[in-house]
């Protein structure tokens, strides 16, 4: 069974960063692609980035420049680098995957299945 969990959100001042990790279990990250999304209070789940099963990275322009999504050597647990963080970014950080091995040009929140629990990221002085 696919399951994802998310952890290392918090309090974090502006311009301050933080690692997000979400652990797999049930397969490795060289069979699907896993992308991290995010929601703020009042607004819709977006894409944030995303990384293949082959380890090739996207961005989306909601956080450019100022993430980075990688693998651990493991290949069960891909990390979200934040920093420069932003009021604007306080939201549930969610991982998940559409069980393809590959990052979708049109992300469709409706194509994923397997979702984390989420992390509350909050960006306050």
């Amino acid at each position: 069974q696919l399951q994802l969990v998310e952890s290392g959100g918090g309090l974090v001042q502006p311009g301050g960063s933080l690692r997000l990790s979400c652990a797999a279990s049930g397969f490795t990250l060289d069979a699907y692609a896993i992308t991290w999304f995010r929601q703020a209070p009042g607004k819709e789940r977006e894409g944030v980035s995303c990384i293949s099963n082959t380890g090739t990275t996207h961005y989306s322009t909601s956080m450019w420049g100022r993430t980075t999504i990688s693998e651990g050597n493991n290949k069960r647990t891909v990390y979200l680098q934040m920093n420069n963080l932003k009021p604007e970014d306080t939201a549930v950080y969610y991982c998940a995957t559409d069980a393809m091995y590959y990052c979708s040009g049109d992300v469709k929140i409706s194509d994923f299945g397997h979702w984390g629990q989420g992390t509350q990221v909050t960006v306050s002085s």
